[in-house]
């Protein structure tokens, strides 16, 4: 055996593959997937037992300026107009022009992939961008995964991370916006009750021989998609592969160590290892480092994300990036679970936007507006939000908004609150006086808050924080509410108040790349062989949040480009390979 370049210890004889990918998330699997198609020798290693990560309990939306899918249904969209839209958000790209790459690239992935995997996407339609600012688009700039049949998996469906169990219903059923909607309307309209009823009888089939549902929609489905097509190009995936360190010689990546149920497995990769770890997650050394000073914050990252591929490259030499927001934020309630357990809810568009509800904080005021992207709203917490330090803020409402609107983890249609009172999950009261006392804060700022808030529902305008001023907001609102469609009154009691809190969705400061994914050290220079994408590559979003799909878009474009410079690389070749020409009709 030969000792290691970096602790002399013995080396044990490693196998040999042209490329390792470690993390079985979106970029990852791309990045392994594209290595294949183009004819290497990929491993890919995940530590947990399943693939997805936290993509597989996304909505699974692309931000693709540009792309295929929303020209070929009428939108029109264009790189142009998007990078006019980052210029005003963001600023200039960097020197190193990630943000053109990520541009030339996007959209060539999607194309590249729909053309030789089973990947496919869809326009998502009209679906605003989050921030009206020059270049923002109403529709076209994001797709969405094709919903995708599980069976075909058969023996490893398994290997599918489930979604958040709060966005399945009837035990295992999985629902994407469309079908909320349907199956809310579904005594209203006949079309809707027929697109009920074939989703109750797949579930039913479905339950006879599968612990859940599988017809897979959002982040699932793009994972099964993925996960498939790696299957067919012969990709060879492991399952509880967790890594250790990074085999390092003379500065560059030759391959990385792993902890397989406490054996040491070494692999080598001749082209690298690319890092799609899934960043940050539940590393609490990382989460010091990179967070808000003080601040304790819930993480809605797959258990399994830990940092090790932040952690393995700092121990190589590499630089972290970090941004105004080293995280993209959710805001989520607590679920309490079965046995004592705590779940997290994340609220994204179902609540918030809709007229009759209002956000308060710990001195029982308004501190933005309520129909604002998951990410801006918790800014807004962050400033604002809490009381005292690490305190929640709240979401109020009546019980009539709940019956109409749901409220977390409570369907549209609840009447009897008493259940989720019981578990924690909810905190009602006769009066706005009473629930003043139940939450701790000042009842004569409550009350003089909803009665400002009722004036503007009447008013139709919002002049303290301009909810449903954007077009991003009436997306979200109600449009049967005459005048503005997220503004409504808070006056039928019972009172409702449900505590939420600051959660990371993913993180945003991550490993310094150049704009082919390759890892760079701290003196500024690549570290040949090593190659990051996902969340442990630093955002090219600086921390800001554009649209839907924020980081998996980019995700997908980095492991295209990872993909294909790893293969000029093991051919010996100094220039990239020539981009993938887009067929058209």
């Amino acid at each position: 055996m030969l000792p290691t370049p970096q602790t002399g210890e013995p080396r044990a004889a490693s196998e040999a593959f042209d490329l390792v990918v470690v993390g079985a998330g979106a970029g990852g699997m791309v990045a392994a997937l594209v290595g294949a198609l183009e004819g290497m020798h990929v491993l890919l290693c995940e530590s947990s037992q399943q693939v997805g990560g936290t993509t597989a309990t996304s909505a699974g939306t692309l931000w693709v300026p540009g792309n295929r899918q929303g020209t070929d249904a009428g939108h029109g969209d264009s790189v142009h107009e998007a990078a006019r839209y980052l210029d005003a958000l963001i600023g200039p790209d960097d020197a190193g022009g990630l943000r053109q790459a990520f541009f030339e690239s996007a959209a060539q992935a999607i194309d590249y992939l729909e053309e030789r995997t089973q990947v496919r996407f869809v326009s998502a339609g009209k679906h605003p961008d989050y921030l009206q600012l020059p270049g923002a688009a109403l529709s076209g700039r994001a797709i969405s995964p094709l919903p995708f049949d599980g069976r075909v998996l058969g023996a490893e469906f398994h290997r599918i991370r489930p979604p958040l169990p709060d966005f399945m219903v009837l035990g295992g059923m999985m629902v994407n916006k469309s079908d909320v909607r349907a199956l809310v309307r579904r005594y209203r309209s006949w079309p809707d009750f027929v697109h009920s009823v074939k989703l109750v009888a797949r579930h039913a089939a479905d339950r006879l021989r599968y612990p859940r549902g599988t017809r897979l929609v959002m982040g699932n489905a793009l994972v099964a998609r993925l996960f498939h097509s790696l299957r067919s190009a012969g990709v060879d995936v492991r399952f509880g592969w967790k890594l250790a360190e990074l085999d390092m010689s003379d500065g560059r990546a030759v391959g990385a160590r792993f902890d397989v149920a406490g054996v040491s497995r070494t692999v080598s990769g001749r082209a690298g290892v690319v890092l799609a770890t899934g960043g940050v997650g539940h590393c609490e050394t990382l989460r010091r480092e990179l967070g808000p000073a003080g601040l304790a914050f819930r993480s809605l990252a797959a258990d399994s994300v830990a940092g090790e591929g932040l952690l393995a490259a700092r121990r190589a030499g590499a630089a972290l990036e970090q941004h105004h927001e080293n995280f993209f934020w959710q805001p989520v309630s607590q679920v309490p679970r079965a046995g004592g357990s705590t779940g997290l809810f994340p609220h994204l568009f179902l609540d918030r936007a809709k007229p009759g509800l209002i956000a308060l904080n710990g001195r029982g005021e308004r501190f933005v507006n309520e129909a604002a992207s998951y990410h801006h709203f918790v800014e807004g917490m962050l400033r604002n939000g809490g009381g005292e330090p690490g305190g929640p803020s709240w979401l109020l409402c009546d019980a009539a908004f709940v019956r109409r609107y749901g409220l977390g983890v409570i369907p549209p249609g609840t009447r009897r609150l008493g259940t989720w009172e019981e578990r924690g999950y909810l905190v009602t009261a006769p009066t706005l006086e009473v629930l003043a006392q139940r939450l701790g804060i000042d009842g004569a700022s409550l009350a003089a808050t909803v009665a400002r808030s009722n004036a503007f529902a009447r008013s139709g305008l919002d002049p303290e924080f301009a909810k449903g001023s954007t077009e991003f907001d009436r997306f979200n609102g109600d449009p049967a509410t005459p005048g503005n469609p997220c503004l409504g009154s808070i006056e039928v009691p019972p009172f409702c108040a449900l505590a939420i809190w600051p959660a990371d969705a993913a993180s945003s400061g991550g490993l310094v790349t150049d704009r082919d994914g390759r890892v760079m050290s701290a003196a500024g220079a690549p570290i040949l062989g090593l190659y990051a994408c996902g969340n442990d590559a630093a955002s090219i979003m600086r921390g800001s949040y554009p649209g839907p799909g924020t980081t998996l878009g980019p995700a997908f474009a980095a492991g295209y480009r990872i993909g294909m410079h790893a293969r000029h690389v093991l051919d010996g070749r100094s220039a990239p390979v020539p981009a993938f020409i887009r067929k058209r009709a």
